[in-house]
């Protein structure tokens, strides 16, 4: 079972890559890390904390569309080009199938995660002081080592991207120990952002199940805007939207995953909090996150399979 999970994972992760909208929104998140030099150079002294702080909401927001668009359409352009019928007509489970397209959705946004990630501490390294060449030589030479091996081997081309943007997190990891503060909201911010991609990914699979990308999309947005504001919902005032207003908000507040949890202020992330411990927070943060996607999922499998493709 879980080689037949691996393989329908790992063609998932490699249709992924391939898609333009996956490289133009990485381009436009590693451009919005550089971005965020030129608007800290404005600020007094703030500039590690803006390239942070920019660098970790962007890598939330682009994330977050990475899952939105590759959940919504990964499973309907199998159906569209019926790929999916010699697939399913093999020894296995629809839900076996479903999950490996939600694994293989998870592993693509791991890759863009870590290099984003990693561009971010390394750009926070050189405001704090690491020399720029050393810095910038590091990186590409991580590049031209997955440049060669994409040359001499074909898979490398397509799964070299893994351990790289690994590396790449390393190097970032490495040259910020000057700027601790700056790499564990970073290291935080990202390790959130992963486990809410997690949820909104799960969300996006199960419309997809049986409903059409345009649907499932809009879907997955309203009920990503309505977790990042439950507990604004749950605590609507009922002095200004009344009785009923505020008990639906504190309804629909119940049945969404809380994704406001994974977007905690920033000193939380930077340890400034005395009675708060971050690794607890993420261990419960981790814990949400495994609860809501494996309900999710079983739901998805079950829909998935009442499904008929004639």
């Amino acid at each position: 079972m879980f080689g037949r999970i691996c393989a329908i994972a790992l063609n998932t992760y490699r249709e992924s890559l391939r898609a333009r909208i996956l490289i133009g929104l990485a381009g436009v998140a590693f451009a919005v890390a550089f971005y965020a030099i030129i608007v800290g150079a404005y600020t007094l002294r703030n500039a590690p904390r803006v390239v942070s702080d920019l660098g970790v909401a962007s890598l939330s927001l682009f994330s977050i569309a990475v899952a939105v668009i590759i959940g919504a359409t990964s499973l309907y352009r199998e159906l569209e080009q019926k790929t999916i019928f010699p697939i399913l007509a093999r020894p296995l489970w629809r839900g076996e199938y479903l999950v490996g397209k939600y694994l293989g959705t998870l592993l693509t946004l791991a890759v863009f995660i870590l290099a984003d990630a990693g561009l971010v501490l390394q750009i926070s390294a050189v405001l704090a002081g690491r020399p720029v060449a050393l810095v910038a030589g590091a990186g590409a030479a991580s590049l031209a080592v997955l440049g060669v091996a994409a040359w001499r081997s074909p898979a490398a081309r397509t799964y070299g991207f893994i351990p790289w943007s690994v590396v790449f997190l390393a190097l970032g990891v490495i040259f910020s120990a000057a700027a601790p503060v700056e790499r564990r909201v970073v290291l935080a911010g990202s390790a959130l952002a992963f486990l809410e991609v997690g949820i909104v990914a799960a969300i996006a699979t199960l419309f997809s199940s049986f409903s059409t990308p345009f649907l499932s999309s809009l879907l997955t947005l309203g009920v990503f805007i309505v977790g990042r504001n439950a507990d604004a919902l749950a605590r609507l005032p009922v002095k200004y939207f009344g009785p009923q207003i505020s008990a639906a908000g504190r309804a629909l507040s119940q049945v969404v995953p809380n994704l406001q949890i994974y977007v905690p202020p920033r000193p939380l992330l930077a340890g400034e909090v005395a009675d708060a411990n971050l690794l607890v927070y993420l261990g419960w943060a981790a814990i949400t996150c495994a609860g809501w996607a494996l309900g999710l999922l079983a739901v998805a499998a079950f829909v998935f399979k009442k499904r008929d493709f004639l």
